[in-house]
């Protein structure tokens, strides 16, 4: 039997300088344990992937954003399912970083210096292509 499809959204927050959010998943997670991603989680079923977004972006890092554009979409396996990862850029409208026990450390981070944080496998070279677009495309 296949394995079943499942969409995730994860939130590049932006600030006023470029930097990023990044947020390193702490003990109580199952999977990535100690690695750094940028805000979000999985889309309920029959919900709005801009709402889901926007919910896991609040129950993560407290912070209320509004969606700015489309970053890009991956693919990739995880042991009980495919995962389809929508990534959206977002501004915080309001909020300051308080972290759920899912996340241990935050830091906003130059997208230059991406690369230098250890990220999640299944979705660093997604990142790390993101990165290069923004900055050929005179963003950085």
């Amino acid at each position: 039997m296949a394995k079943p499809f499942k969409l995730s959204v994860r939130a590049v927050i932006l600030d006023e300088q470029g930097q990023c959010l990044l947020i390193r998943r702490s003990s109580a997670c199952k999977n990535f344990v100690g690695q750094w991603e940028w805000p979000g989680g999985k889309v309920d079923p029959g919900e709005d992937f801009v709402a889901a977004l926007v919910r896991e972006v609040r129950e993560e890092t407290s912070l209320a954003v509004e969606i700015s554009g489309l970053a890009g979409a991956t693919q990739y396996e995880m042991a009980k399912a495919n995962v389809i990862l929508l990534c959206l850029e977002a501004r915080r409208i309001v909020g300051e970083v308080h972290l759920s026990d899912e996340h241990d450390d935050a830091e906003w981070v130059p997208l230059a210096q991406l690369h230098q944080h250890s990220l999640t496998d299944q979705v660093r070279t997604f990142m790390l292509e993101y990165v290069q677009r923004r900055v050929s495309e005179g963003h950085e």
